[in-house]
């Protein structure tokens, strides 16, 4: 088998693969970028998007595996997964996306003035709710990544500063305060026209990542911090979706403090993004296991309840869900997500645990904020780097050796067992998938 691996700009990613393959079955060759078409054996592509032959894997489906998909930006794109999600929603109303997903509104723009005519058009709706009061809001640009451009706010007047600040930003160049407060994450908006609104989940759970080190802590000496599930997801053929089950908490810099202010300049951006990216400069002392956090305080509850490992069971049974009613939703846009029966492809997906003391059977609920193609997995930092080196590895033996081996499992690998740490999620044979529209090429 001839193998060709690219990631010239993510090293550790290059290794974990090699790594993984060395630890299947298959006798394997490497090969350059130019022998990709002199290959006429099977051939495996594990490299970056850019880097794959994707019209080779169209035309030989036998014998050449790609471990990205062609089209799915209906999930890797912010505007177009809550486009997928809201229209999954309304033919399912009753689909847990329903209430999963925050609720999100796009918006399409340039400059800021362009903001005046909206509030009575496409952002009526935006407009009464934030005209009530009741909700703050996060901004994203639809097609960033870590971290840019997100901004909170709670008002009009809150957006129209905000979109006025990128474009003095662009014009005078980015001054000493924004770097120190908002941590590098200006954006220029003439250049990122897509953005999406969401409802920010102001009520998140929070806890102390320090207790994982001593579970005998009292509340008293610990602070509440807020933070979001790394949920690495790996997608097969057309199609199984499994959930790794070693998921991440990664956790924000400084403590959670309740949004009540009414100025913008006031809200430490870092109590609220919990973006690893925007806090290389702790290395990873935020980032932690989710099941290292059993027995730990949740701060966010004043009864002084801990984190049992039934919850965590819950939450990853909550996410194998959501996710695979996702992944539903990105099949019923074929233009913008085709699952290809040779290609496989690994996801970051980021979850928010909201919590609800009240709530008579639930009082954690995941909602799903992003998915992430290619994830920065450099970030989990070298503490926690042998579980990126199973997960490659479970990633080889379940979507690499199987195809060129032709020995699989999935008939004896139901929904919800879990094999190579890997928990299945979706297992459906979509027929057809994978001609080629005449849509846009980029993925």
């Amino acid at each position: 088998m001839s193998v060709y691996v690219s990631w010239p700009s993510a090293p550790l990613t290059n290794s974990l693969v090699h790594k993984a393959l060395a630890q299947i079955s298959v006798p394997i060759s490497f090969i350059s970028k130019e022998q990709v078409r002199l290959s006429s054996g099977r051939l495996l592509q594990w490299s970056t998007y850019d880097d794959i032959d994707h019209e080779l894997a169209h035309v030989h489906r036998d014998r050449v595996l790609s471990s990205s998909y062609t089209f799915r930006k209906a999930l890797i794109r912010k505007h177009f997964l809550s486009r997928i999600i809201q229209s999954y929603t309304k033919k399912i109303p009753g689909s847990v996306l329903r209430d999963a997903f925050p609720r999100t509104f796009e918006i399409e723009l340039s400059f800021a003035d362009e903001l005046d005519e909206m509030w009575t058009d496409e952002l009526w709706e935006l407009g009464e709710e934030l005209d009530s009061g009741r909700s703050w809001w996060i901004l994203k640009p639809g097609m960033a990544d870590r971290g840019m451009g997100i901004r909170i706010f709670h008002s009009k007047e809150d957006l129209q500063q905000i979109f006025e600040a990128f474009e003095e930003i662009e014009s005078d160049g980015e001054n000493e305060h924004e770097r120190k407060n908002e941590g590098q994450t200006s954006v220029i908006t003439s250049q990122l026209r897509h953005f999406v609104i969401q409802e920010y989940v102001n009520a998140p759970m929070l806890m102390d990542p320090s207790q994982t080190l001593n579970k005998m802590s009292t509340t008293d000496d610990l602070v509440g911090r807020k933070f979001h599930l790394r949920v690495y997801c790996v997608s097969k053929a057309n199609i199984q979706v499994y959930v790794y089950n070693r998921i991440l908490a990664l956790f924000s810099a400084v403590p959670y403090t309740s949004l009540t202010s009414e100025d913008l300049s006031d809200i430490n951006l870092k109590a609220h993004l919990t973006n690893t990216s925007l806090q290389t400069d702790l290395g990873d002392i935020n980032v932690r296991l989710l099941d290292d956090l059993e027995g730990c305080h949740v701060l966010s509850d004043e009864s002084g309840v801990t984190l049992t490992s039934t919850n965590i069971n819950d939450l990853v049974t909550e996410i194998s869900e959501v996710l695979s009613e996702v992944f539903r939703a990105g099949l019923q846009n074929p233009v913008h997500f085709q699952a290809l029966p040779n290609a496989f492809e690994l996801f970051g997906v980021d979850f928010l645990v909201n919590h609800a003391p009240n709530h008579a059977s639930n009082k954690f609920q995941v909602k799903i904020l992003e998915i992430n193609a290619e994830p920065a997995i450099e970030l989990t930092g070298p503490r926690l780097t042998w579980i990126l080196e199973d997960l490659f590895a479970s990633t080889a033996k379940v979507c690499v050796e199987p195809f060129f081996t032709g020995k699989k499992d999935e008939q004896s690998w139901g929904i919800g067992e879990v094999k190579y740490n890997f928990v299945k999620c979706m297992d459906e044979n979509i027929r057809g998938s994978g001609h080629f529209p005449q849509a846009d090429p980029v993925g």
